[in-house]
Parts: C-alpha cells; structure tokens; sequence
C-alpha cells in the first residue's frame, strides 16, 4: 500500500488518469464477458469443452454493443501510444528505441504464458496425454493471443500513422473507415477476402481516433481549459490548434465538447440500430456461431458505429470521472490493475481450464445446458471460483508485469544523453541495422500469433503450440529483448565516465 500511494503521489499532474481507468475496465469486461458467457460441456468421449452461451441467449445479443470493448482498448491504445511516442521524440529518442521500449511491456508477460504453457503441455505428452489434447487445451488458453497480435500490428505503425494523423488529422480515420465499408461489400456480394484487411483498417480508425484525443487534451491543458478545447474556441483565442491543428475533418483534435460527444453517442446509436434490425448486420458485436457475419472479426462498419457511440459516452463521462480519479483511493486501485492488467486478460483463460480440469477430477463439474435456470444459478458459483483461481496466477506471474519499467530512457534505444537519462538513437549503419532488426523481430512475432490462431485446435501438437509458431516467436522475442539490451548498437560511454577535459561533451 506504501508503494501504491508513493506511486499515486508522484503521478504528473497532466496526465489525462481516465485513460488508465478505461484500459482497466476494458480488460475487466473482457474477463467477465468470457466467464459469463462460457458453457461447459462433455464431448463423445467425455472430455470437458466449451463454448459460447450467447446462441442460446438472443436477448442478450444488444448488451454485446456495451461488452464489446475492444475498440475501447483501441482508443486507449492510440492515446497512449500518441503521448508516450511525443515524449520519446521530445526526449531526443527515435522511433525504433520507442518500439523496443513498448515491446518490454508487451511481451514479457506473453513469454511467461507461452513458456509456461509449452512446459505444461511437453510434460503432459511425456506422461502420456494424447498430443490432440494437449493442442485443444492450449488452444483455449491461448485465445486471448488472437487480440495481441493485432495491438502487435499496431504499435510498429504508430511512427507511420501518428505522422499520417500530424499531417492528415481525422481525415485519416474516416478514410479508414470508407475502406471498411468497401471490405464488407466483398464479404455480401463477394469475394469474401476482401474483407480480410479490415482486420487492419477497422482497428486502425480507433488507434487514430486515440491520437486525436491526445492532441486535443494537450492542447486544451496547454490553453488551461482542462482539456475541453476544440479547434474553433483555439481559433478564436488565436492559439496555436486553429491552423496548425487543422479544421475540419484535417483537424487533429478530437472535439471533446458535451455537444460533441451527445452528438456521436446519439449518431452512432441511430447508424448502428439501422445497420442491425433493418440492416444486413448482426446484432451482437461478440461473434455468434452460426451467424451470417462476424461484426468483430474482422471488424464491421456496424461495429465502428457501435465504437463511436461509446466514445461519445466515454466523453460524456469525462470530466467527472477524471475529478474523481484524483482522490487517492480509487487512483490507487486504478494503479494497482494497470500494473497487473495484461496479465490479468492473457491468464483469464487459463484459470477457467484450470478450474474446470479440477471440478472434472473430483466428479463435481457442473453442465447445465446455457439457458437454463440450473445454468443461470451456476454463474455466480462460477464466477466466485473462477477469481479465485486467476488471483493465485496474478499472484505468481503478476510480478513479471509489475517489474517490467515503463519506457522513459530506454535500454537498447541508443546513447545516453546526460543528466536527463534520456537517450539518443544510434546513427549510420547501426540505426538501420537496429530499425530492420526490430522490424522483423515484430514481424515474427505477430506471425507466430497468428499462426497459433489458425492451427485447428484438434491437430496434433505435442507441444500444444504449433512448432513454426514457438520457434518463430521466440526468435523474435529474443532479438527484441537483445536490441533493448543495447546489442546492434555502438557502445558510447556516457558522460559520467567519460573522461574529464577541457571542453564540454556534446
């Protein structure tokens, strides 16, 4: 608890805490949607399985519009990125040290499941365990992989988009967007390919709208307004932002104006409600089997009007959430979550398996079929376990999280520059060596991601991850964790040892 208020009290006074708070609630969504909606059942060879609940429960398919909180993270995700890549930059850093720095954060607690699951699953083998089921557990436990590697993609683009938005503003999101619509055309009339790149562009038009919100509660702090300003107050007062941020749709700043935010939760809401009940779309944004389309993978134009209505609401909310976030308490609890959050979504799975692997074992695993009263009576039992179980796992592997320091002056992102312990990017041969090194580093992970996602879940993996896809991922882990290490990078001793003569070091 000392920590936590020692960390709450040194937070910066600008920093936009609604953020953090959001990230934690959408992960929190994510966990509780999966556990709520899961069904267990036997299979022919009375093996436990499960599935989603959601085909059974029709009713439940609008609150899907309110769970789906992958665009959520998306936004925060674009938010994030867009001030911690700017800070880099005003540091003296460059672009590659600013990857190598987000890919700790990202992929050391990744590693430790993947590791961990991979020595399970040999173990497993060795004593005995058909390899088909060693794939089929792992599989469940690895889906959460399938949402990583898109964030994955995301982050080695922000350089490129963030330029693209500095230079194009919310231009670029709508842009986006158009091409998802052209994506869902192919998936009603063919070919249905063509709808595969939305799983870039959809998510992309929410990471954009992220920066825009970051540039707007930048400017509206710098002005003194809280981060209320929009482009036309800017221009009035004659700051910076009317022409220099863009008007428009070029602007580079959100509105984040009440009016505004009214505006796209009610607009969003009328264009999803006509996309869905009128519309060719489902309604449910979680997928549904049996359904003619998926709204979330890739994603649909119906789910980015869904996404828009829940930015105008998380704006609506703004203000007076972000007051509140500056008492102590709940900004510690907040600090507490985030600290442990990724670990929390990519665990959740595990916990589920785990607990029911435990209940089958003692002949006490209930499988009431979804829907029914027995089913509904079950979930808080289920629930309840189910905490418990992912708060043993948080408390093992959490730490690896923890531990892991944000990026400021990063290792491997190039030369100290002084008192600062900001760094500065290695030049020549050396910075295009790192740049394409890191570049294929995240290239080989998000493969093995992938790859991981499309191997049928009933193949026969002794190691329950497909080999391609460990040994490409460890690879690219590895040289990552060797580039923020310094390696692929000249060695230039810092000002402190170098040695003291007449002039300045540069």
């Amino acid at each position: 608890m000392r920590r936590l208020a020692a960390l709450a009290a040194r937070t910066p006074a600008g920093r936009e805490r609604y953020v953090d708070l959001l990230r934690a609630l959408a992960i929190a969504l994510v966990v509780l949607g999966h556990w709520l909606v899961a069904t267990v059942e036997h299979d022919a060879a009375g093996q436990p399985t499960g599935r989603s609940a959601l085909p059974d429960l029709p009713w439940a398919h609008p609150l899907t519009w309110a769970v789906q909180v992958m665009p959520v993270f998306f936004l925060v995700g674009g938010y994030a990125n867009a001030a911690s890549l700017t800070a880099h930059r005003a540091r003296g850093g460059d672009a590659t040290g600013w990857l190598l720095g987000r890919s700790a954060r990202l992929l050391r607690p990744t590693t430790t499941l993947l590791v961990t699951l991979t020595a399970g699953a040999l173990v497993a083998f060795t004593v005995g365990v058909d390899a088909s089921l060693v794939r089929t557990v792992t599989w469940f436990a690895t889906i959460p992989l399938w949402f990583l590697a898109a964030y994955l993609v995301m982050v080695p683009l922000t350089p490129l988009t963030h330029a693209a938005h500095r230079r194009w503003g919310l231009a670029v999101p709508v842009a986006l967007a158009a091409l998802v619509a052209l994506g869902d055309l192919g998936r009603a009339f063919g070919p249905a390919e063509a709808a595969l790149p939305n799983y870039l562009f959809g998510w992309l038009a929410v990471h954009q709208l992220g920066f825009a919100w970051h540039d707007a509660r930048v400017a509206g702090r710098d002005a003194g307004t809280g981060g209320t300003t929009d482009d036309s107050a800017a221009g009035r007062r004659g700051e910076p932002g009317g022409a220099a941020g863009g008007r428009g749709i070029r602007s580079r700043r959100l509105p984040l104006s009440r009016r505004a935010a009214a505006a796209m939760l009610a607009g969003g809401l009328a264009v999803a409600v006509l996309l869905t009940w009128p519309g060719p779309y489902p309604v449910s944004m979680i997928n549904v089997p049996g359904e003619r389309l998926d709204n979330a993978a890739p994603p649909s134009v119906a789910l980015l009007a869904v996404a828009t209505a829940q930015l105008g609401l998380i704006l609506l909310l703004r203000q007076r959430t972000e007051r509140w976030l500056h008492r102590s308490g709940p900004w510690q609890v907040v600090i507490a979550v985030n600290a442990v959050v990724l670990t929390v979504f990519l665990w959740h799975l595990t916990a589920a398996i785990l607990l029911v692997g435990a209940l089958d074992a003692a002949g006490a695993l209930p499988t009431p079929a979804a829907g029914t009263g027995a089913w509904y009576a079950w979930r808080l039992p289920w629930l309840l376990m189910l905490f418990v179980v992912l708060a043993a796992l948080v408390a093992v592997f959490g730490p690896v999280e923890a531990r892991t320091r944000r990026p400021g002056g990063t290792a491997g992102s190039g030369r100290a520059s002084g008192r600062t312990g900001t760094t500065r990017p290695p030049a020549g041969r050396w910075a295009w060596l790192r740049t394409a090194l890191t570049a294929a580093a995240f290239a080989a992970v998000v493969y093995a991601l992938v790859a991981n996602s499309t191997v049928p879940r009933e193949a026969a993996e002794p190691l329950g991850l497909p080999v391609a896809a460990l040994v490409a991922y460890l690879a690219g882990a590895g040289t990552l964790r060797l580039l923020r290490s310094g390696w692929a990078s000249p060695a230039v001793p810092s000002r402190r040892s170098a040695p003291r003569s007449g002039r300045r070091a540069p």
